[in-house]
């Protein structure tokens, strides 16, 4: 097991080097370099892209969270959060290889965002950088051109965005720091070009130095290593060093920054000079310190939230998790993030679920196997601190803290506690779907997602009873017609001092809601939650139903979709294909079946091993008189086809079955179509409706494993 398990306090050996990720701190540093990410964002989205004298005038300086000021969520979307983790998934798609190609990545692109939904600001092209190098991408161009200034223009090549998303190629690459930049290089190139690549190359190289290097400038000497030497980017570092030495008065050097390279030298939305500027600036200025940095870059303005995650990121590495024992940085946040994409059983996760996946990418690349802490619980506790999103709903009633030590000197998990006298039982839970206090969240990036839980699957849970007694049931959330929340209550615990046990729960039907908790209720004393998992394939159906969760409970990568009642009464594109998918990239071997009514369109039907829109199964009714195996990975090829006389306006009942690389169609209770992949074959994914130029019909779909 690759985690420090000792008993030394959080973030004690924070200064030790890790240059290799088998290193036994590494997960913690990375976990490290995430939340630090995390709370950038978070602490400089409510202010971003206000000027410095405003910031002022309302705040003086900004040494904690405002959101509440500015009446803001603080755990929202970003295009910062999204982007840094879920691009970093080329390397599980393209076998976590050091070679992995700007191309590669342009088709990790393709793959996870939804047009005008996931991920980027979609400005528009020529407007947003980013939505221009996905309209190219679109259209056959393949990265790096398709953000090459050639293509683009200088000045539209150039803006902040490949900076923001950079972070997690310098966390796979611990005392790497060349590594780091050179897939920077190739990661900022699907979408920018020269000096935004050279900013990009610039901070993934610090944060894979941050691992062994604590020294501000020599962490600032490998990052310019990197770029050339007569680059904008190194001639602006350069002068921002200067101007240190001379005064080390932070806001001099920002007028200084503002003379010389501010807004108003640069064309375009958001230029990557200006803002990279900050960046070194509170590096300088703030001489390693968390919190003094996280204040000097956020009070000084311009895009807050992309400087702030940066210098996060770095000093999270740097520091460890000491960086943030000052204040209650962490408290707040309680681990929580969403990665909404085309995968949207991954959308709703947690800094420690995160941490393993960038962990693991680092391992691989070195050839070595990965970690699944606890047996790959996906509530494993496992990281120093971490609660992975457990918070106490009724927080007069009781209380929870992570317990590192817990019963037994290699034991981690929540501790939680009824307040004396309180006159309701405690209850803690943790997200699994969009929570009710966010669902009208409005920040520009839509909160694509499904469920992570649902009715049919088999909930395990390890506690135990810290005091004499500890008593309480399991429980989940979930929305009704009305979109409020409905709470179902599982089985019932009572354990005395130091007992363990291990629950088991079949999460029980919800008719069709989604359910958006599950916690504990804890009636009596003290207990001990260890760990908290559920796995396999759920046996259930998704009828449509009332609200608008259930509704938002997909990921609609389609131009229209209608249900009605019992029926996906229409489901259109316009152009090209489109989807409507759920379930989770680790499903394996199942079967998905419904009603399907082809209607007018190039071909429609179902999708299973769906891992985004370019990768997936689909067996569809294709040219008339005809039916396929189509698979998607790169490009979309027929496995099979055979002659079957369907009509169109015609209902017929599919079942589609996938178990290991046999792949079968039913219609109408008859076995038309089986065949194998043994090319590469998906091994894993949830299911989709798939339609390509036209529309088709559906009924409630139901999955169940094989």
């Amino acid at each position: 097991m690759i985690f420090n398990t000792g008993k030394e306090e959080i973030g004690q050996l924070s200064d030790e080097r890790i240059d290799h990720p088998s290193h036994p701190l590494y997960a913690e540093r990375v976990y490290a370099g995430i939340l630090g990410k995390l709370i950038g964002v978070y602490l400089g989205r409510p202010v971003e892209n206000w000027s410095h004298e405003k910031i002022v005038e309302e705040f003086g300086e900004i040494r904690y969270y405002v959101h509440e000021q500015r009446g803001r969520r603080l755990i929202i979307t970003d295009d910062d959060i999204s982007g840094t983790l879920i691009f970093l998934r080329a390397l599980q798609d393209y076998g976590y290889s050091a070679d992995l190609s700007a191309a590669d990545i342009g088709q990790t692109w393709l793959n996870y965002l939804i047009e005008e939904k996931t991920i980027l600001w979609w400005g528009g092209l020529g407007n947003s950088t980013e939505h221009t190098a996905y309209l190219r991408l679109k259209s056959g161009v393949k990265a790096p051109e398709s953000g090459s200034a050639a293509l683009n223009s200088k000045i539209v090549s150039e803006q902040i965005g490949a900076q923001i998303f950079i972070d997690g190629w310098g966390l796979i690459c611990p005392g790497d720091p060349r590594l780091a930049a050179d897939f920077a290089r190739k990661a900022a190139s699907v979408s920018h070009d020269g000096e935004a690549i050279y900013g990009a190359q610039v901070v993934a190289a610090m944060v894979a130095e941050a691992f062994v290097e604590q020294d501000i400038d020599r962490l600032l000497d490998t990052g310019t290593s990197m770029i050339p030497p007569d680059c904008q980017v190194r001639k602006l570092i350069d002068d921002l060093r200067e101007w240190h030495i001379q005064d080390r008065d932070w806001r001099r050097s920002l007028s200084l920054l503002h003379d010389q390279y501010g807004y108003d030298k640069y064309k375009g939305q958001c230029h990557l000079i200006p803002n990279h500027g900050l960046i070194i600036l509170s590096l300088l200025h703030g001489a390693g310190d968390f919190d003094e940095s996280m204040m000097i870059v956020n009070t000084s303005g311009w895009d807050t939230d992309c400087n702030s995650g940066n210098v996060g990121a770095i000093l999270g590495v740097r520091n460890g998790l000491k960086a943030f024992d000052k204040q209650d940085w962490r408290g707040p946040v309680a681990d929580r993030l969403y990665l909404p994409s085309a995968d949207p059983g991954r959308s709703i996760t947690d800094a420690a679920r995160e941490t393993i996946e960038v962990v693991n990418a680092g391992l691989r690349i070195k050839g070595l196997p990965g970690i699944s802490p606890k047996g790959g619980a996906r509530f494993h506790f496992e990281l120093p601190g971490s609660v992975q999103g457990f918070r106490v709903q009724n927080p007069e009633m009781g209380w929870l803290e992570p317990d590192r030590l817990g019963i037994g000197l290699e034991r981690s998990g929540l501790r939680v506690g009824r307040t004396v006298g309180s006159p309701e039982a405690a209850r803690i839970a943790t997200p699994t779907f969009i929570p009710p206090d966010t669902k009208d969240m409005v920040t520009g990036y839509v909160l694509v997602a499904c469920p992570t839980l649902f009715s049919g699957h088999i909930v395990e849970v390890d506690l135990a009873a810290i005091s004499d007694s500890a008593s309480g049931r399991l429980f989940i959330e979930c929305y009704d017609s009305e979109d409020e929340t409905r709470r179902i209550f599982g089985p019932e615990f009572r354990l005395e001092s130091g007992e363990a046990n291990r629950m088991k729960w079949e999460v029980p039907e919800t008719g069709g809601y989604p359910i958006h908790h599950i916690g504990i209720e804890l009636e009596e004393g003290e207990m001990f939650m260890e760990r908290m998992d559920w796995s396999n394939i759920p046996a259930t159906a998704w009828p449509p139903v009332e609200g608008t969760m259930w509704y938002r409970a997909w990921a609609n990568a389609l131009d229209r979709f209608a249900p009605v009642r019992d029926r996906y009464e229409y489901m259109a594109m316009n152009s090209g294909t489109g989807f409507l998918a759920q379930g989770h990239r680790e499903w394996q071997d199942y079967s998905v079946s419904c009603r399907i009514t082809p209607r007018m369109a190039e071909s429609g039907g179902i999708a299973v091993r769906y891992q985004g829109t370019r990768r997936y199964y689909a067996f569809v009714f294709g040219s008339p008189g005809e039916v396929r195996l189509e698979k998607a990975l790169d490009g979309v090829t027929s496995l099979a086809r055979v002659p079957f006389n369907w009509k169109p306006f015609e209902d017929y009942e599919v079942s589609v079955e996938a178990v290991g690389n046999k792949l079968r169609l039913f219609i109408d209770g008859e076995l038309i179509l089986q065949t194998s992949d043994e090319d590469d074959p998906l091994e894993s994914g949830g299911f989709a409706f798939v339609v390509t130029s036209g529309c088709m019909g559906a009924g409630t779909p139901r999955i169940e494993p094989r």
